[in-house]
């Protein structure tokens, strides 16, 4: 924390993957309220366990600090927990914040189609929706831009072998839609030097991802941190 502030970091979001981590993260943020909030959800991998959890996610919702719901979505990469468990999970945590009135925070991989469609579906009710980590090109962004969704750039960006789609779309992300993230503890920037022996990524590394994204659409990294933080500022509602 100390770092990413040294830094010029100012505020970051602590994000809650399953109740347990979403306890810990909004915990973390209550005793930090001057830099940190969190969000609270279930991602797609232990979307087996959501019944379990519902009562508990929905309560937490409830709590100042945490700012967002999820991360919630559809993972059909690893298919950790069966399509249809996800499906019904991620249905489950937009129903909750729409009635929470508290934007959603997305994960999607290999699941683009029935991502959009259940968006489309819920989209009217939600008070707002974030891409997080997103890794693909212009026609997942034109899809997500139509769904008036912000969009989060990692690390990904920095690589230039697995990243060229992500890296051809950046200059299409209208200014007022784009937030950086560092995804943390993964997707370590591939051209950060010298790398940090752990190979753990970490919030002070994302003036570097920014640095990155702002050479990709021809702008300082100055322009893009004032635009990325009014974004994350109104998105999560911070002060």
């Amino acid at each position: 924390m100390a770092r990413a502030f040294e830094a010029g970091v100012q505020r970051q979001i602590v994000t809650g993957t399953d109740v347990t981590s979403s306890e810990h993260a909004a915990a973390l943020a209550a005793a930090h309220p001057m830099l940190l909030s969190s969000t609270a959800g279930v991602h797609p991998h232990h979307a087996r366990d959501f019944d379990g959890s519902r009562q508990q996610l929905c309560e937490l919702v409830r709590r100042p600090e945490v700012v967002a719901v999820g991360e919630c979505g559809l993972d059909y990469f690893r298919n950790f927990s069966p399509p249809d468990a996800q499906r019904a999970a991620f249905l489950a945590q937009l129903s909750i914040a729409a009635a929470a009135r508290k934007p959603v925070f997305l994960h999607q991989r290999d699941a683009h189609a029935d991502f959009v469609a259940i968006l489309k579906e819920f989209r009217a009710g939600l008070s707002g929706g974030v891409a997080h980590c997103f890794t693909g090109g212009r026609s997942e962004l034109d899809d997500y831009l139509a769904l008036d969704l912000y969009v989060g750039v990692t690390g990904w960006v920095n690589d230039e072998r697995r990243g060229q789609n992500l890296r051809e779309a950046i200059p299409y992300i209208p200014p007022d839609r784009l937030m950086v993230e560092t995804d943390a503890p993964y997707l370590l920037p591939r051209d950060l030097q010298p790398p940090p022996k752990s190979r753990r990524n970490e919030p002070a590394f994302l003036p570097h991802i920014a640095r990155t994204v702002g050479v990709l659409r021809g702008e300082s990294l100055e322009t893009v941190a004032a635009a990325t933080t009014a974004n994350a500022r109104r998105f999560f509602g911070l002060a």
